[in-house]
């Protein structure tokens, strides 16, 4: 379980007491959710009796954002467990899986908000403009203050982005029902309800589709952007004594902060394969920030290599038989 405790040591260097990110970000969250649920219900009563889309369209978000900090609660919650037999990885990339769900949430309301707002463009409904108006100011301040909650977390956890994207959406959202609302006590032209509305739902799928993207390229094992696989592998071969070439090289991301890999290092004859080994864990730690390696250390021929005419390959070339993994 060498990345358990690698996720404070990244976080620390935005603020200097990064042992301590895990918890107060899950605090944070939690005092989110709270606030966010909290006010849901009070914006979705203000919404049903003013009739105002936008303030509907701003509580179906905030609760997509209460069951997400919730959700992004459980998952700090479930993170800091220890791995288990089952789950060798332990539970780190619950945050990121959140984070992923969160996304297909949020897409799913911002078209239903879409839709809806079609509908008043068509058929337009009378709208409370005097009530719209304190809810939404009540809204936005709720919004600044969850914000705000979040916003001293860890920037580079998937997970708070994911938070802190869905209170951002709520500001926005709480922002345009208060410009509706003054529309409409201005002017009395209700339409504008259902075009902000439909504003906020934009600016929220844009911002959903670049959390869930990410998300998914965690999740399908891609490089991490931040490191470039062949580069790492050529940088071994030629920094480490020894090392003639590097193949069978896998790097992913656990959840998003610590990075880990696999690789076939080909020794030229005479190297001590441990000595081999362990620096080319320093090497990948100290300058790609990969805090778990699995390397296998081969002399002539790969282990893996399938050809028809070395059937004998696993015998008389020198190569460690594949328990020969160093940890």
């Amino acid at each position: 379980m060498a990345h358990s405790h690698d996720h404070g040591s990244h976080a620390g260097h935005s603020h200097g007491a990064g042992h301590v990110h895990g918890s107060t970000d899950k605090k944070r969250v939690l005092i989110a959710a709270c606030l966010t649920a909290g006010f849901m219900v009070a914006e979705a009563l203000g919404g049903l009796l003013t009739g105002s889309l936008a303030l509907l369209a701003d509580a179906g978000h905030m609760l997509a954002d209460a069951i997400a900090l919730g959700l992004a609660w459980y998952a700090f919650h479930l993170g800091g467990r220890p791995a288990t037999v089952r789950l060798t990885y332990g539970f780190g990339r619950v945050k990121t899986l959140v984070a992923y769900t969160n996304g297909i949430a949020i897409f799913a309301i911002a078209l239903w908000i879409v839709y809806e707002a079609w509908g008043r463009l068509m058929t337009p409904a009378p709208v409370l403009g005097g009530p719209m108006l304190v809810v939404a100011i009540a809204g936005l301040l709720v919004n600044i203050a969850s914000f705000f909650v979040l916003h001293g977390g860890d920037r580079d956890s998937l997970n708070m982005r994911g938070a802190i994207l869905h209170v951002l959406g709520d500001l926005l959202g709480s922002a345009a029902a208060i410009v509706a609302a003054l529309v409409i006590l201005a002017t009395g032209w209700t339409p504008i309800d259902p075009i902000l509305s439909v504003l906020v739902s934009v600016l929220i799928l844009s911002t959903a589709w670049s959390l869930m993207r990410e998300a998914a390229h965690v999740l399908l094992e891609g490089v991490p952007a931040s490191l470039d696989r062949d580069l790492i592998a050529k940088d071994i071969a030629g920094t480490v004594k020894g090392v003639r070439e590097v193949h069978h090289m896998h790097v992913w991301s656990l959840d998003g902060s610590s990075n880990m890999a696999t690789l076939h290092a080909c020794l030229n004859d005479g190297v001590d394969p441990h000595q081999a080994v362990s620096a080319i864990k320093k090497r990948l730690a100290a300058e790609h920030g990969i805090s778990h390696a699995t390397v296998e250390p081969e002399f002539g021929q790969c282990a893996d290599s399938h050809d028809e005419h070395d059937h004998d390959h696993d015998h008389g070339h020198g190569a460690p038989p594949h328990h020969g993994h160093y940890h």
